[in-house]
């Protein structure tokens, strides 16, 4: 059964590489996001106050006809002042007037607070631009690093997954259908040595008997904690590979003449 994890524990050897490029890939791509995040996000600050400004501008030019509006109705009365005789019809047109000098005054207070917030806006506007122009710029450099550093494990993998391919077709169908579950579930080494009667896995220790079997290595033995599958790393079988130990020489008992 030794024999048919050797196999096995080449394939683990690369799936565990893969899996480390992956967590890396993960990673690079993340900063990738990362940083789309903040152009993204600056662009929608952008639109947001393009949308403001064009608000604001919208509102100053009804004022500004709104004003225009009362200076005509303002001219029309005082016009109509020059005509009228009767000292009543001249104080009535002269209230009028007077109501709408003040209207006019207010709503061109207004337009004064509306032309300083759209000056504020569009002074925030053009620094927002400003700093998405400076961020493109200064990402391009990282952004092409990092690219060219998922090619390079895009690359990478593809080896590890053709000599995978390779080795898959020399494992034994039942075991290796095993260990690909365990893979799964666990993402993770699932094929680990005993270490001072203890697995390498879990960290947990398992019994004399357990470490016994494993020595024999007639079957599979999988550990009661967390059910990955033990092996002996001084088992005769496994020499040769990167997981095997040096077995420990007996002393020789003989005395010497």
């Amino acid at each position: 059964m030794l024999t048919a994890l050797k196999k096995i524990l080449e394939i683990q050897e690369l799936d565990t590489k893969m899996i480390r490029l992956m967590r890396l890939k993960r990673d690079r791509q993340k900063e990738l996001n990362d940083i789309d995040d903040i152009k993204s996000d600056l662009r929608k600050q952008i639109v947001i106050k393009e949308t403001e400004v064009l608000n604001l501008k919208r509102d100053l030019r009804i004022m500004e006809g709104e004003v225009s509006d009362i200076k005509e109705d303002i001219k029309k009365y005082e016009e109509q002042q020059n005509e009228v005789r009767k000292i009543e019809d001249f104080n009535a047109l002269t209230q009028q007037i007077s109501a709408k000098d003040r209207d006019r005054h207010n709503r061109e207070q207004k337009m004064i607070d509306v032309q300083e917030k759209l000056a504020a806006e569009e002074e925030v506007l053009g620094t927002l631009r400003e700093t998405l122009e400076s961020t493109s710029e200064s990402s391009k450099v990282i952004e092409g690093e990092i690219k060219q550093s998922i090619s390079l494990i895009n690359e990478e993998g593809q080896q590890i997954l053709n000599e995978r391919q390779m080795l898959v077709k020399d494992a034994d169908p039942e075991v290796f259908s095993i260990y690909e579950r365990l893979l799964k579930n666990k993402k993770d080494r699932v094929v680990v040595p005993l270490e001072d009667r203890t697995c390498s896995g879990c960290h947990i220790m398992v019994t004399a008997q357990h470490e016994n079997l494993v020595r024999k290595g007639e079957k599979l033995h999988y550990c009661e904690h967390c059910s990955r599958i033990h092996y002996w790393q001084e088992s005769a079988d496994l020499e040769g590979t990167g997981v095997a130990t040096k077995r420990r020489r007996r002393k020789s008992t003989a005395t010497q003449v």
